[in-house]
C-alpha cells in the first residue's frame, strides 16, 4: 500500500539506469524470524557494508576520506501485521535540495538538542510520516555507514503494531509505502549495478519494487539489516562458514 502527500511526484525508477519493477511480493516472513524480532540486541551490530567507499573498485578518493563526517539516523520500521512482517519506506519529494524523488528511511541529521541517534530517528519518524514516539519498539541499531555525500548514518531498527496509517509531510514525503520483509531478505532481489558518478565508475545495491527503485545507501542498509537477521545464531553475530560470512560479498568489477 502506497500513502500519497499531495500529487506524487514520477516513480524513482529514472534515478539510477537499468530499472525494472520488482518481482511479486514475498510469502509472509517465518516463525523463527518473527521470534528473532521479538528479541532487542543490545549494541550496534555490523553488517558486510560499511559505506559507500566499500562499493568502489579502488576504495574512496582522498577527498571522500577528508570529509568531516555529520551524524545523521534513520528509522527501519517494521510494520508487525498478522502473520506478516514489512519495512516502511519513504518517497522523498522532488523539491528537496539532497536526494530528491528517492525511497529512503525517515531520517535525517541528528540536532543538536537530540541526546542520541535513537532520539533523533524516533523524532524524524514522528515528523516526516506521524509515528508516534511511543508506537516504536527497540529492536537495535546497525553499525553506522558511511555516505559518500559526508554522513555518518545509524540506521534505528523498530518494530510497529499494525495498524499504523502514516501522515506524510507534504514538504518532504511525496509517499509512504511497505515493501514485504520476506521479500527484501530474497538475495534474489538484491540487484547490483553501477553508473558513473564525478567522473568515477560506482557500484550500489538495487532493490526494485513495483514502482519503486530502492537504491544506494537505502538499498546497502537494507543490505546489512538483512545480514543481521539471517545470522546464525542470533542478531549481530558474525558467522563464518566453510564458505566465507554469511552474507553475499560486495561484487567487484
Amino acid at each position: 500500500m502506497t500513502h500519497a502527500a499531495g500529487a506524487p511526484p514520477a516513480p524513482a525508477t529514472g534515478s539510477a539506469p537499468g530499472s525494472a519493477p520488482g518481482s511479486a511480493p514475498g510469502s509472509a516472513v517465518s516463525a523463527e524470524l518473527l521470534a528473532r524480532l521479538s528479541k532487542p540486541w543490545a549494541a550496534p551490530v555490523a553488517g558486510p557494508l560499511v559505506g559507500d567507499a566499500d562499493m568502489l573498485p579502488d576504495g574512496q578518493t582522498a577527498a571522500e576520506a577528508r570529509l568531516a563526517r555529520r551524524a545523521a539516523a534513520v528509522l527501519v520500521p517494521l510494520i508487525v501485521h498478522p502473520g506478516d512482517v514489512t519495512v516502511l519506506l519513504t518517497r522523498r519529494t522532488r523539491a528537496l535540495k539532497r536526494h530528491s524523488g528517492q525511497v529512503a528511511f525517515p531520517g535525517g541529521r541528528v540536532d543538536p538538542e537530540d541526546p542520541d541517534v535513537v532520539t533523533a530517528a524516533l523524532r524524524e519518524a514522528e515528523e516526516e510520516v506521524g509515528l508516534p514516539r511511543d508506537r516504536s519498539r527497540l529492536l537495535g541499531r546497525l553499525a553506522p555507514y558511511n555516505t559518500a555525500t559526508g554522513f555518518s548514518v545509524t540506521p534505528v531498527v523498530a518494530t510497529v503494531r499494525a495498524p499504523f496509517v502514516p501522515i506524510p509531510d507534504p514538504a518532504e514525503v511525496a509517499a509512504v509505502f511497505e515493501v514485504p520483509l520476506a521479500f527484501v531478505m530474497d538475495r534474489a532481489n538484491h540487484q547490483w549495478r553501477t553508473r558513473t558518478w564525478r567522473g568515477r565508475e560506482r557500484g550500489f545495491y538495487a532493490i526494485p519494487y513495483g514502482e519503486h527503485l530502492i537504491w544506494g545507501a537505502t538499498a546497502a542498509m537494507l543490505v546489512n539489516l538483512v545480514h543481521v537477521l539471517s545470522t546464525p545464531g542470533g542478531s549481530g553475530a558474525v558467522v563464518e562458514t566453510s564458505t566465507g560470512p554469511a552474507a553475499a560479498p560486495v561484487p567487484r568489477s
